[in-house]
């Protein structure tokens, strides 16, 4: 550990792989809001984990800039635009009522003056859809950033089907006789909306534990959600050994039928994980706090941020398993006590940071450590840091990022056992005045222990501090 320092846990499990993640890829439709804040800190902290264990990351943002969402989008800035100009507007139901589309307005008011004033839809739709979407990055990016996330690349969808990506797709699926043109099956009882009874090119999802064949293509010859994934999982498993998505839990009945596809345009060479977030209901003081972003009264990243900053945000959305429900009460988590992880971590490392402080204000001097002279409780405590490296490859095999802030509060809490114990038994506090050799011994541990935490935190992307104030 001493050796290593902030290399130790690191492996080569992953040397001459790529890994392509694909995480957040919130709707560009405006600032983060605390629902797309587990996802973000999963999937960034999965990408450090991942490369901590050797593999080569891609962080990837999806932006959805093709679909209805941002025709709304566009709609709803036309209105502000038009506000900018002297005109008093009403948001109808349906659009955006944001104020942080006023900005928006106020810009392409200045840069076009009245110009699409009483025009017709079509003639600026496509000019304020691409300029507010550019916007609407320019927040998210800042947003992101304030949660210390940086995306290596943004993949935007309407680019993607102007390059041709669906159709190349397509072509190669066909050539596997993958996909063919036929009816979908009159469903029994309410029919659903993806179901018409027109020929349709669907994809043989059967053949790949689906429940039914999937139509890539609507009646109209527009791709179909399921479509545009196909062709953009198609370009990404070009670049990449493996891909990883990270989902909203509310997406899990499409993840059977993008495996399948995946399984389909790589041969099954491509490893594929689609990882489910729940979301996170916030809390204060016990007492559920309701968003809406339709309604405009959402809590954004930032706020959240804001009040009880980056490192908290981040290590409480990885203190359970990204699959299980969990709440966030803005007093809880900035909340002295063991049972806030976030806490007792940190604890552990200001703890370790004062022994040194402490001994160097004493003038101990351990030029020299004899280890020897630890005992079975200190050793108790070295076997448990040892178990580092082990955590990184499993958490990083099982794409499970949560191991690595599950591990560090158990570490945590076998650090402050042994700190504990020296309250009712003077020989076993860490610095001995009498005993210069054991406390070099324990300063040595300790240190090591901090080193750990220093690296889990860091995958973590969480400062480790230095002092609780």
């Amino acid at each position: 550990i001493h050796d290593a320092a902030g290399d130790y846990g690191r492996s080569t499990r992953g040397a001459g792989t790529t890994v392509n993640i694909e995480y957040v890829s919130a709707n560009p439709t405006g600032p983060m809001h605390m629902g797309h804040c587990r996802g973000a800190v999963v999937g960034d902290a999965l990408a450090a984990l991942l490369e901590f264990a050797g593999h080569k990351v891609i962080r990837e943002y999806y932006v959805n800039d093709a679909g209805g969402q941002v025709d709304v989008l566009a709609r709803s800035v036309h209105l502000r635009y038009r506000e900018a100009l002297g005109e008093t507007v009403e948001i109808p139901e349906g659009l955006y009522p944001g104020d942080y589309l006023v900005p928006v307005g106020q810009m392409l008011a200045t840069e076009f003056g009245d110009t699409y004033v009483g025009k017709p839809e079509g003639e600026w739709l496509v000019l304020f859809r691409t300029r507010a979407v550019a916007a609407m990055l320019v927040l998210i990016k800042a947003d992101l950033a304030q949660l210390g996330i940086h995306h290596d690349l943004f993949s935007s969808e309407a680019e993607l089907q102007a390059a041709g990506k669906p159709e190349a797709a397509e072509h190669d699926l066909r050539a596997r006789d993958l996909i063919y043109d036929g009816m979908l099956e009159a469903p029994k009882g309410q029919e659903p909306e993806d179901w018409e009874p027109v020929m349709l090119p669907l994809f043989r999802s059967t053949q790949f534990g689906d429940d039914q064949d999937r139509p890539i293509k609507k009646s109209n010859g527009q791709w179909t959600y399921f479509g545009a994934d196909l062709a953009y999982h198609y370009q990404k498993a070009q670049t990449a050994d493996a891909l990883i998505d990270i989902w909203g839990a509310d997406h899990a009945g499409t993840v059977k039928r993008i495996v399948a596809a995946v399984q389909a345009l790589t041969g099954g060479k491509t490893r594929f994980d689609v990882k489910l977030v729940q979301m996170v209901r916030l809390m204060r003081n016990g007492e559920p706090i309701k968003m809406s972003k339709r309604a405009g009264n959402f809590v954004t990243l930032a706020d959240v941020v804001n009040e009880v900053g980056k490192d908290v945000v981040r290590f409480t959305m990885l203190t359970r398993k990204a699959d299980a429900q969990m709440d966030f009460d803005f007093a809880k988590v900035v909340e002295a006590s063991k049972d806030n992880p976030v806490f007792y971590v940190n604890y552990a490392h200001a703890r370790i940071a004062s022994l040194h402080r402490r001994a160097t204000e004493a003038g101990i001097n351990c030029d020299t450590v004899d280890l020897s002279l630890l005992d079975t409780e200190d050793l108790a405590l070295v076997k448990f840091a040892a178990q580092f490296p082990r955590i990184v490859d499993t958490a990083a095999a099982a794409r499970e990022p949560h191991r690595i802030a599950f591990y560090l509060y158990d570490l945590a809490a076998s650090l402050h056992a042994l700190w504990n114990v020296g309250n009712d038994r003077p020989d076993r506090r860490f610095l001995l005045a009498d005993n210069p050799g054991v406390t070099c011994a324990r300063l040595f541990l300790a240190e090591g222990v901090g080193q750990i935490i220093r690296n889990g935190l860091g995958i973590m992307g969480v400062q480790a501090v230095q002092e609780m104030k």
